[in-house]
């Protein structure tokens, strides 16, 4: 699973990163900032973070979710 964080100071609410989201899982949430409607939708191709003109989005790969298998894979 991924996780989508926003750094609000540099977020100036735009929706670029809500209209590139190819699963339309981005939203505008708390005071319009974007917000993952369903974070295990999420697919981790990081266009809404590629897409972000302030560099405000950050998209990465929540490590509680990482099984076994995944974590000897990149040994």
């Amino acid at each position: 699973m991924y996780k989508i964080e926003v750094h609000r100071p540099w977020c100036k609410k735009c929706g670029i990163c809500i209209a590139f989201c190819p699963k339309q899982n981005l939203e505008p949430g708390e005071m319009s900032y974007p917000t993952a409607k369903d974070p295990e939708k999420c697919n981790g191709c990081k266009l809404c973070e590629l897409r972000c003109p302030d560099f405000a989005m950050y998209v990465y790969e929540d490590e509680e979710s990482l099984d076994e298998s995944s974590i000897a894979s990149r040994e």
